[in-house]
């Protein structure tokens, strides 16, 4: 499936379809980054001018898998301890869900608290297998964040759109032939053209796209990504004991991607898990 990026636009604004803009604080940072002339006290300033982003983000790091569980008292620390990219990605993460939201949907807060513990599930991951797969745990945390993300997309486009899928409570997820069916758009699609407009890395918006899949054509850290959100969505589910008919299709091909022996990989659910529940 590949997607031409500007006809994919058009057609979204003629089903009026529209992808949330990038926050102010964003476009500042982009911009800052970009022009290879800044400091830490520059990069602090941009983040803190969004609170909710800042507080969002010192919760983030508090976790082990990025912050080593160790509590940071500014900014400019968090920025000198995770480093400058790492901080971005997150930052990009987080912006996303106070982008596409509602207050008055119950609906929203059940996805975004789904996909942030996806997201938080596929960066143990990542930051274990990053030896063997090269994907770094800020990375697979933004797929985690972004990898449904045309989902609450949907949402305010069809007010219908959870009710005909099923979709208000965190067991259940959108079906790709149901949504083509019902909408004549697919949230795989919306998702990509969502990461592609903010400007997320390339392969992070194929993994996207190609999520609900194991992609034999995109090789490569395209494959291993959507790998390690499959691993994830899986571990999500056992753990809130809900069933995920997609996992015995593609078990192997999942496990094999990510250096995971069949016969290690209950002892690596109970791993992951314990991490996640900590």
């Amino acid at each position: 499936m590949q997607i031409d990026v500007e006809k994919a636009l058009k057609e979204l604004v003629t089903k009026g379809v529209k992808l949330p803009p990038q926050p102010k604080v964003l476009i500042e940072l982009q911009q800052k980054l970009a022009s290879d002339d800044y400091s830490m006290s520059d990069l602090t300033r941009i983040i803190s001018s969004d609170p909710g982003i800042t507080a969002m983000l010192f919760k983030a790091v508090r976790s082990p898998v990025f912050g080593g569980g160790k509590k940071h008292n500014s900014l400019e620390q968090v920025l000198m301890v995770m480093g400058v990219k790492q901080t971005f990605n997150l930052v990009q993460a987080i912006a996303l869900s106070s982008s596409i939201s509602s207050t008055t949907r119950k609906s929203f807060d059940i996805f975004w608290t789904r996909s942030q513990e996806v997201a938080q599930i596929a960066a143990l991951i990542a930051a274990d297998r990053v030896s063997v797969c090269n994907i770094f745990p800020d990375q697979a945390y933004m797929a985690g964040i972004f990898h449904e993300c045309g989902v609450p997309v949907l949402m305010q486009r069809f007010p219908d759109y959870c009710g005909k899928l099923h979709l208000d409570n965190s067991t259940c997820w959108p079906n790709l032939s149901d949504e083509d069916a019902l909408f004549n758009v697919d949230h795989c699609s919306v998702g990509y053209l969502v990461a592609h407009h903010w400007k997320l890395p390339d392969f992070i918006c194929q993994a996207i796209l190609y999520h609900h899949e194991m992609p034999h054509e995109e090789l490569g850290a395209v494959r291993t990504l959507v790998a390690t959100l499959q691993l994830a969505i899986c571990y999500y589910h056992r753990i809130t004991r809900t069933d995920h008919p997609l996992w015995w299709k593609i078990r192997e091909e999942v496990l094999a991607e990510l250096g995971i022996h069949l016969d290690d990989e209950q002892a690596y659910y109970e791993e992951i898990s314990e991490q996640f529940l900590a």
